[in-house]
């Protein structure tokens, strides 16, 4: 292989550009041209495809976001655009891509694999929703992001006597808002998962009232069976005893320079994912496993959703009394 592309794709993750930055300089260190797809699969139909250099990735690694950015496109989920995709490949003489993504960005993958185009996938997603690997590319960052908001909003419930509800995001997979409880301390965990009702969120809170707690916090995760607002004002009209104050943290949980961990773990996947396309594999996902990088089928993790441990449950019951 003397040429190779690669793309990031999907909602953005901190440590995406790291792994630009490794896939581009592993791929240079092996004597092959490495081009980079702007804007994912909307730039793929668009050609718009250009070489990358040893130096145009200089000084990304402690970068938030994507400096190949990142688009939504619906064309490409068609047999067409997929056959058009293949065509902006071949013009630009591109013999393999790495794609840097989430679960949809993945299925795309798998579908230029499925046409002959050798495809690894690298997993970039801070929901932690992608199966197989047992954490993706921006996690870290983005729980960490949230743990710092979560202490500073005890502060100041705590000066206030108030209940703060706080949503997160996990739109399929509650793996932030189940950590963030744990790990933040929170008294009540809502997540797409453990079906907790707005009547059993409000009886723990007035609970921990009761008990003479001068907080509290309840975590919700965006896919959660009611939205943040709801809740907070279902919580209002119930005369918990707390006041009762919202925050959505959104997509600041996405920004801010990647942590040590999502630097290490993105460099190792990016580097990983060259050598397996230069080794000729493809339909592949780099997987971590334990502390080991390992190729698994793209049908295969594309398949499932990656599902919460559910001791991480019973942890965040135990330790919120």
């Amino acid at each position: 292989m003397n040429r190779f592309a690669v793309m990031t794709s999907g909602g953005d993750a901190p440590g995406m550009n790291a792994a630009v930055r490794a896939v581009v300089r592993s791929g240079l260190d092996h004597g092959v041209e490495v081009y980079g797809i702007r804007q994912a699969y909307h730039g793929l139909l668009a050609g718009d495809i250009a070489p990358l250099s040893s130096r145009e990735v200089s000084g990304i690694l402690q970068r938030g976001g994507t400096i190949l950015q990142t688009a939504r496109n619906d064309e490409f989920k068609t047999d067409q655009g997929q056959r058009k995709g293949r065509r902006r490949l071949n013009e630009h003489g591109i013999e393999g891509v790495i794609v840097i993504g989430g679960d949809g960005s993945l299925r795309g993958a798998h579908a230029l694999h499925r046409m002959g185009v050798p495809v690894i996938g690298v997993p970039a997603s801070i929901d932690n929703d992608i199966w197989g690997t047992d954490t993706s590319i921006g996690v870290d960052t983005a729980l960490n992001t949230i743990l710092d908001a979560v202490d500073r909003l005890r502060d100041t419930a705590t000066s206030h006597s108030r209940a703060f509800v706080v949503e997160v995001m996990g739109r399929d997979c509650g793996y932030l808002a189940v950590m963030a409880g744990i790990l933040g301390g929170a008294e009540v965990v809502v997540t797409p998962e453990n079906g907790v009702t707005m009547n059993e969120i409000a009886a723990s809170l007035e609970d921990a009232y009761i008990r003479g707690k001068s907080h509290a916090i309840a975590i919700l995760a965006e896919g959660a069976p009611f939205q943040g607002p709801e809740l907070a004002n279902f919580l209002q009209q119930k005369h918990i005893g707390f006041e009762i104050r919202l925050t959505i943290l959104g997509h600041t949980q996405r920004g801010g320079s990647p942590t040590a961990f999502d630097r290490l773990l993105a460099t190792r996947m990016g580097v990983y994912a060259v050598e397996l396309l230069l080794d000729g594999h493809t339909g592949m996902m780099v997987a971590r496993v334990g502390r080991e990088q390992t190729p698994l089928p793209l049908a295969e993790c594309t398949a499932k959703t990656r599902q919460i441990t559910p001791e991480y449950f019973d942890l965040a019951r135990i330790l919120s009394r």
